[in-house]
């Protein structure tokens, strides 16, 4: 390692250093005309990665090391050197990395081990590549000193598919000095285009956080307004000898145990035992096209919800949490619109909204994805099971995307939902159908505009309904403006989509200043950002008043370790015109108008014990109300880490009976880990409101790349009832890739 260390710091000066010296320290620098270069070299010899780079051709490979800093401080000296390199064989990307900390080990910050990890809370590296010169879209691999794996997918550095995983390795070496991290990622996992004109090379960024000082610098430079997955401000990897591109077909089936017992209200026990198997099949027609399909699909490995006391009159948004869904999602309509959505996949797989909380099972389903840098393509059909309560259900989706300038979109998106008819269980044939027209537009680096356009048709009542969304956003360096609205009509229902409410028209607008103080004042605190936004809430079917807040957070500092300090009070004012219940309290028909106030104070989450507090008071409709969130983390190494949520509310002289209510939401976890591929964990939740209480237990084992062995415990019971459902789920599940 010393003799290795040795060579990155002699060969450091002759890399690359085509940075841009005369970077502006303090604005939104545009790319460079003639961008930087990574060169790779090819080797002959057999690469282990094993993350100690002592094969001969890490000494021959240029290094780049000219990193640009953009956090704290936007560019100037920095703490944490970075030495990257970069080769190639028939097979393999290889990155050989190496992160200088003068701490060595005792000073790396990780969390945990497990896969798709919080980048910002970490020591961590990352590697975003665009193989086909796109410059709106990339992936990313990242790592931790401990060597964690994640991923993504990055669409214009909007919108981000973390669940997306890829076929690659890395491993990592901690030592006295630092830590090195070794990757290899086939070129079967990648989309590129051999014979195109510009694959002489591909775009690039790189970035290392050195979290102990909230240190992230960047190659090539990019102004901290954005992030590495601007790729507008790529670096040009050169050097490669592409392999022709393979047919790329990846295998993954599975096989499931399900054990089930329940006992219902009359403490009547039941017991059923299922065996499926199932699968996925990804192929890569061409770089450019991928064909997905799936078959008896299943879920069990998935993240469970965690449960939520909703104290708003608008619906809640559970984020989806399927591999086979999430992969590629960006490029539908309304992906990254946080209260419409046109196409919203946990749609599939549920049963209608009486039974909203049951699953059920998806027989098979196929989907396209076909991107260029002039357009995109994108198709999805999914077969849902009938069941004893519904009927099965027919989904199908069409997507065109078209980009033009730098860095705008235009896009249309068809949906249709198809409920087949069973005149033996008195089902009706149901129709629903969308068309979207949505788009991005950016005008400059720091302005974004977003459009969305959607009209919704339903057979059962022959109706149609308008929904749209608008969104203008400027982020200098050192403000934040931004214009929002939303509009759903009361007749539009989207059978495959999301809306936050109907008939209602949602408009926000405000602000804030960003200020990032220097001196010894810098030192404690990294931005102090001040502001107000505004938010009112008004009937689509004439215009009347739904409710309107004032958010004003005149104390907003984000600390250089990287905790947290907001004071923030609200101004509410509340048309209650129809039957409307806080929990289990009856509210009056009237207006109301109340102050808020709440304090938030969050410690370095990336720190072997953390906390993390919210506590919000005031008048709440004709009552008061008193609210308090505590969160505590204890991580005394990577391996263990136990998390606990205690969530407190507290209404007082509430209602029209002037009522008293305490609720308490308490979520616990433990995660174990014997390395990053070995992993177990349990999580429990109980509700005070319902008195329900869910566990899930569940161990996976990585025994190949994407390769996994679960074994999953779920229970949900109620106190003083003899409700019970228990399952036990064992799941294998096999990748091959061709």
């Amino acid at each position: 390692m010393t003799i290795r260390l040795f060579i990155i710091l002699l060969l450091a000066p002759f890399g690359a250093f085509a940075q841009m010296d005369s970077v502006p320290v303090a604005d939104n620098f545009h790319p460079s005309l003639n961008p930087p270069a990574i060169h790779a070299i090819e080797a002959a010899e057999v690469i282990t990665v094993d993350g100690i780079l002592n094969e001969a051709i890490w000494q021959q490979a240029p290094v780049i090391s000219n990193f640009f800093r953009m956090e704290p401080r936007q560019g100037g000296k920095y703490l944490y050197k970075t030495f990257v390199q970069v080769v190639y064989d028939k097979r393999n990307l290889y990155f050989g990395v190496f992160c200088k900390d003068s701490l060595g080990t005792k000073g790396l910050r990780a969390q945990d081990l497990r896969r798709d990890f919080t980048f910002s809370n970490n020591d961590a590296f990352e590697i975003q590549l665009d193989p086909q010169n796109l410059k709106r879209y990339c992936v990313s691999f990242q790592t931790t000193p401990y060597g964690n794996q994640s991923d993504l997918q990055a669409f214009d550095d909007t919108n981000r598919d973390s669940q997306w995983d890829a076929l690659w390795k890395v491993r990592t070496a901690r030592t006295d000095s630092g830590w090195y991290a070794e990757f290899a990622i086939p070129f079967k996992s990648l989309r590129y285009d051999r014979d195109a004109a510009d694959a002489a090379w591909w775009g690039i960024t790189l970035a290392r956080l050195a979290r102990r000082d909230y240190e992230l610098t960047a190659f090539p430079a990019i102004p901290q307004s954005f992030s590495p997955f601007r790729m507008t401000y790529a670096a040009q990897l050169k050097g490669l000898k592409l392999p022709p591109p393979s047919a790329n077909i990846r295998l993954q089936p599975y096989t499931l145990y399900q054990y089930n017992t329940a006992r219902d209200a009359d403490n009547i026990k039941s017991k059923n035992a299922e065996f499926k198997p199932g699968g996925e099949i990804k192929w890569a027609i061409n770089p450019r096209a991928v064909l997905d399909l799936t078959f008896n699909t299943d879920f069990a490995q998935a993240d469970v919800d965690v449960a939520v006391n909703n104290l708003t009159r608008f619906n809640v948004l559970f984020p989806e949490r399927r591999q086979f869904f999430l992969e590629n999602s960006g490029v539908y309509a309304g992906a990254d619109v946080t209260n419409i959505k046109p196409f919203f996949s946990r749609t599939i797989g549920l049963s209608n909204e009486q039974f909203n909380a049951e699953t059920v099972p998806i027989d098979a389903g196929i989907r396209y994805t076909d991107r260029t840098r002039e357009r995109t393509i994108a198709g999805l059909y999914v077969h849902q099971r009938a069941t004893g309560y519904q009927s099965a259900v027919n989904f199908g989706l069409a997507r065109y995307l078209k980009n033009y300038g730098t860095q705008n979109n235009v896009g249309l998106m068809l949906t249709h939902r198809l409920d087949e008819s069973d005149v033996s269980k008195g089902f009706q044939q149901r129709n629903n159908s969308t068309v979207t027209v949505d788009g991005l537009i950016r005008p400059k680096n720091d302005i974004t505009i977003q459009y969305l356009a959607s009209a919704a048709r339903n057979n059962s009542n022959d109706s149609i309904g308008l929904a749209g969304s608008f969104y203008a956003g400027y982020f200098p360096n050192k403000w934040y403006f931004y214009y929002w609205t939303d509009i759903v009509s009361e007749k539009y229902l989207p059978g495959m989509g999301y809306v936050f409410a109907d008939n209602t028209i949602r408009q926000s607008t405000g602000g804030y200043y960003i200020w990032r103080p220097k001196g010894k004042l810098g030192k404690h605190i990294r931005r102090f950002d001040p502001g107000v936004f505004a938010t009112t809430f008004n009937d689509y079917k004439g215009l009347g008043f739904q409710q309107a807040e004032l958010y004003f957070f005149p104390v907003y500092i984000i600390l250089q370790s990287g905790g947290f300090i907001q004071y923030a009070y609200y101004l509410n004012w509340q048309n209650i015109n129809f039957p409307f219940y806080q929990l289990s309290i009856p509210l009056e028909q009237r207006r109301y108008y109340y102050t808020r106030h709440q304090v938030d104070y969050n410690t370095d989450q990336s720190r072997k014990l953390s906390l993390a507090s919210r506590f919000t008071w005031g008048n709440y409709y004709n009552g008061r109300m008193e609210a308090l969130t505590l969160t505590g983390r204890v991580a005394p190494l990577p391996h263990v880490a136990i998390t606990c949520t205690y969530q407190h509310n507290n209404f007082r002289s509430l209602g029209i009976n002037h009522q008293g209510l305490r609720t308490d939401l308490i979520t616990a976890s433990l995660r174990l880990a014997y390395n990053p591929r070995i992993q177990a964990s349990v999580f429990y939740q109980y509700n005070s409101f319902d008195k329900r209480g869910r566990w899930n237990v569940r161990g996976s084992w990585e025994f190949a790349p994407l390769s996994f062995l679960y074994l999953v415990f779920n229970e949900t019971s109620f106190q003083d009832s003899p409700i019970k459902n228990q399952s036990v789920i064992s799941k294998l599940t096999y990748l091959k890739q061709f």
